[in-house]
C-alpha cells in the first residue's frame, strides 16, 4: 500500500468526526487524538519489529514479550481498581499462560522459533489474555459485590475462603470465556479474523490462512481457559481480609 492511499483512509476518522458533531456527541477530540496515537504507536511498532526481526537476538525478543505482558496486565487490572495487587497476579497469569502456549507450540515444532512467527502469535495470545483478565475481574467484582451476604454466611458457617466464593469463580470463569467461545462459532461466516485477511491480502494462499488461522483460534480457547483458571486460583484470596472478612473494592470490609 503506498503513503498516497494510506493517507486517502482518514477519510474514515472524517466523516466519524462529522458525525459525533452532526450528532453533538463531543468525540471530536478523543477521535482526532486516538487517530494520531494509532497512527504513530503502530509505526514505531513497525519500525521496532523490522528491527527486532533482523537482528533476531533472543534478548530483544524477551524484552518486547515482557513489555507486553506488562502493558496487558496494567490495563486488564484496571478493572480491579481498588483490589489490592491484583496486577501482579494478572501478570503472572498472562505470563504462565503464554509460557504454556509458546512451549507448545514451539516444543512441537508447529511455528519456527523465530521472531518473525513467536512475536505476533504473542501478541495475540497476551491480547486475549488480557480481554479475559480484564472481564472475569471485573465480573468477579461485581458477583463478590452482589452475593456479598452469601458469602459471609458461608464464611460464619466455617467455610474457607475458596469454598464461599468457588460458585462467583465459576461464574467468573465463564463470563470472562464468553467472548472467546463466541468468536469460535462465528469464525469465518460473521468475520474473517485479522490474522487470515492479513495473509489472503499480502497475496498468501487462502487455504494456508485459514490453517494458520485455526492454530490461532484453538490456541485461544485453550489460552482463555488455562487463564480464567489460572485468575481463579491467583487472586480469589484478594476479596478477603487476614481475619476472612470480605474486602470490596476500596478497602471496604464486611
Amino acid at each position: 500500500m503506498t503513503i498516497t492511499a494510506l493517507s486517502f483512509t482518514l477519510l474514515f476518522v472524517i466523516v466519524t468526526m462529522l458525525v459525533s458533531a452532526w450528532k453533538k456527541l463531543g468525540l471530536e477530540r478523543d477521535i482526532a487524538v486516538g487517530t494520531v496515537r494509532a497512527a504513530v504507536q503502530l509505526l514505531a511498532v513497525g519500525y521496532i519489529l523490522q528491527f527486532v526481526f533482523q537482528a533476531e537476538h533472543p534478548l530483544l525478543l524477551v524484552l518486547i514479550i515482557a513489555l507486553m505482558i506488562v502493558i496487558a496486565s496494567h490495563n486488564a487490572a484496571k478493572r480491579g481498581k481498588g483490589v489490592r495487587g491484583v496486577f501482579w497476579r494478572i501478570a503472572l497469569a498472562i505470563a504462565m499462560t503464554e509460557g504454556l502456549l509458546m512451549a507448545v507450540l514451539l516444543g512441537l515444532g508447529i511455528v519456527d522459533a523465530t521472531a518473525q512467527y513467536v512475536i505476533p502469535l504473542s501478541g495475540m495470545a497476551i491480547g486475549n489474555a488480557m480481554i479475559v483478565a480484564g472481564l472475569f475481574v471485573n465480573h468477579l467484582n461485581r458477583e463478590v459485590e452482589s452475593h456479598r451476604a452469601e458469602i459471609e454466611t458461608l464464611l460464619s458457617l466455617g467455610a474457607t475462603a475458596r469454598q464461599a466464593i468457588r460458585i462467583r469463580l465459576k461464574q467468573a470463569v465463564k463470563f470472562s470465556m464468553i467472548p472467546t467461545i463466541d468468536g469460535m462459532k462465528t469464525v469465518g461466516l460473521v468475520q474473517l479474523p485479522g490474522m487470515m485477511t492479513g495473509m489472503i491480502v499480502a497475496g498468501a494462499d487462502p487455504v494456508e490462512a485459514v490453517r494458520y488461522q485455526i492454530l490461532i483460534v484453538f490456541a485461544f480457547s485453550c489460552s482463555a481457559a488455562v487463564m480464567s483458571m489460572l485468575l481463579s486460583g491467583l487472586i480469589y484470596r484478594l476479596w478477603f481480609t487476614d481475619e476472612l472478612n470480605v474486602r470490596l473494592p476500596g478497602g471496604n470490609k464486611g
